[in-house]
């Protein structure tokens, strides 16, 4: 997913680490807001949109997690990151009860952190596709009422899709053309990530590709160890 652009509010007291961490995640394509306290940062959280928080726990006049609630508050989805020196089990615990995303203790590998911020931003981008509520779909020469049910073929009497068939197909819609990650079918489909759902899902993807076989134009393509790709040729030829 492209970082450019994506908005970090970095809320970290000390100077020095926090001059350091901006400029390295600004190196990388983020946008980077730097405050130096809890209260600092609550005022530059509600003069801006942020894609991600990330905040220091032991800050004077306001903590991290004093700020991540009142961030809370104001957003319900914006995820947080804790960064802390301590290592204590209750503050972590704190920290996921007051809505973080992750943790990292100091010191720590700055791409960790990287890559932790990547794959959170990338997450939420997923689950909000798949939150849509658009339940019609064009899929080449198929048309798909997610609400009935009903996947039709040109003119021809509609095909009733079982409830897993529907959303797993939905899902696929909605990613038309890009990556549906795997996991994210089998977690908000199936409610949960092992080898057998897996299995149970590759089943209907079979059954999937049999209802869509009718058109030559479109295809669901797997992508090895990351999920599927609901092709439709001649929209990528366009």
């Amino acid at each position: 997913m492209e970082t450019e652009n994506k908005k970090i509010l970095l809320v970290e007291d000390d100077p020095n680490f926090g001059t350091v961490l901006k400029d390295y995640l600004s190196m990388n394509d983020y946008d980077v807001t730097h405050a130096k306290n809890g209260m600092e940062g609550f005022e530059k959280f509600k003069k801006d949109d942020f894609d991600l928080c990330i905040l220091d726990v032991m800050m004077p006049y306001k903590d991290g997690f004093t700020l991540a609630k009142e961030i809370r508050e104001k957003n319900e989805d914006v995820p947080i990151i804790f960064l802390t020196a301590k290592a204590m089990k209750e503050d972590v615990l704190k920290g996921y009860k007051v809505g973080a995303d992750d943790y990292l203790n100091k010191p720590f590998d700055s791409e960790v952190l990287l890559m932790k911020i990547k794959a959170i931003i990338q997450r939420k981008a997923t689950d909000s596709i798949a939150d849509s509520k658009q339940f019609e779909f064009n899929v080449g020469n198929f048309h798909l009422n997610s609400k009935l049910r009903f996947l039709t073929y040109k003119k021809e009497a509609p095909n009733k899709l079982s409830p897993k068939e529907n959303d797993l197909l939905r899902l696929l819609a909605l990613h038309k053309n890009d990556l549906m990650p795997r996991e994210l079918a089998l977690t908000k489909i199936w409610r949960d990530d092992n080898y057998f759902t897996s299995r149970s899902m590759d089943v209907y993807i079979a059954k999937l590709r049999k209802y869509l076989s009718k058109d030559d134009g479109v295809e669901i393509i797997n992508i090895h160890g990351e999920g599927f790709r609901l092709l439709v040729k001649d929209e990528v030829d366009q």
